[in-house]
């Protein structure tokens, strides 16, 4: 299956990726490398324990990209 990720800068050091069509699969690392390492790896557990519990496993239909910006007061 292939899902979209993002990766963005951690707060202090490092990376954070994260799924968003799978809520709350989240991970990080060092490396850009390393956090999509981690996150391949947390996917497949989290994959892993909606078909053990039998839930439907989420897909991807279609996607559309946007940046917005926002002007703060």
């Amino acid at each position: 299956m292939r899902y979209t990720v993002i990766i963005e800068n951690g707060r202090e050091s490092g990376y954070v990726a994260f799924c968003p069509i799978l809520k709350g699969c989240v991970s990080q690392g060092t490396t850009k490398k390393e956090s999509l390492a981690n996150l391949k790896e947390a996917m497949s557990g989290y994959l892993e324990a909606l078909i053990e519990d039998g839930l439907p496993i989420p897909t991807e239909v279609s996607k559309e990209y946007a940046e917005l910006e926002v002007a703060v007061r």
